[in-house]
């Protein structure tokens, strides 16, 4: 197995990306810290990760506050000794608003979620790194980090430092033992859509532009995959990279 003994935090891991993410970490032997705002669906995860023979535990968290985070990676600590993978997959939707049409409030939330909450859990999670001299942090940023017709202004804007956080943090701690990479999903089923709502009409119109040439939708346990590499020692030279995984939608553009 190729995570055999490895403790894993997965954020957003209670549906989509996150939650295959979670369930294949385990079947490659992972210990994994199954972690959601919705507790009810994390436990049903964990529950089911144990049911077929792993081990997980679930941690309700709400990235976008500090306590929590905390809570979270000590918890990983706690009950499983240490920390290994952090897999920073929790995120949620603009309403496809152009930055004529951005609401302060909104923007300051998705980027609590999107992107603070990314900087928080690295940054608990450094000094365990530091000091194992190891460590691998993958987040979940978005083609709409390197493009900017697929989402909104503010979704848009915090995937792109979500790219700059993993390019930085990649570089920063290359000599530590530390891989920071993120992973850019195309169009893939999920319910991230339910954290839209009033959706603005005018930036809707334009990202159907680039919605009418997505090759085919992808599937959470494609996604699944590419974390598995990026988690692995496979993946050991590879580092402060933006892997695509959209079969192959913005290739031309």
């Amino acid at each position: 197995m190729r995570l055999e003994g490895k403790v894993a935090v997965v954020t957003g891991a209670a549906s989509g990306m996150g939650k295959a993410i979670a369930e294949l970490y385990a079947k490659e032997g992972a210990k994994v810290v199954v972690s959601d705002l919705n507790a009810e669906g994390a436990e049903a995860v964990a529950a089911g990760i144990k049911e077929n023979g792993g081990q997980a535990i679930a941690v309700k968290t709400n990235v976008a506050d500090l306590n929590d985070i905390h809570a979270m990676i000590d918890t990983a600590v706690q009950e499983f000794g240490t920390l290994d993978i952090l897999v920073n997959n929790a995120g949620i939707m603009d309403n496809m608003a152009a930055v004529g049409d951005v609401e302060d409030d909104r923007w300051d939330l998705i980027f609590e979620v999107n992107t603070k909450g990314v900087m928080r859990a690295i940054r608990k999670a450094i000094p365990i790194f530091l000091e194992k001299g190891k460590g691998v942090i993958i987040n979940t940023a978005s083609t709409g980090g390197f493009s900017g017709a697929h989402a909104g202004a503010a979704y848009t804007a915090s995937k792109h430092a979500v790219i700059g956080i993993t390019k930085n943090t990649g570089f920063m701690y290359a000599q530590k033992g530390i891989r920071c990479n993120a992973i850019a999903p195309g169009a893939t089923m999920t319910n991230i859509s339910a954290s839209m709502n009033n959706m603005n009409e005018f930036g809707a119109s334009r990202t159907k532009v680039t919605q009418g040439v997505i090759p085919r939708v992808g599937q959470p346990e494609e996604i699944a995959q590419v974390a598995l590499f990026l988690a692995s020692d496979e993946s050991s030279f590879v580092n402060g990279v933006v892997l695509a995984a959209d079969a192959g939608w913005t290739a031309g553009f």
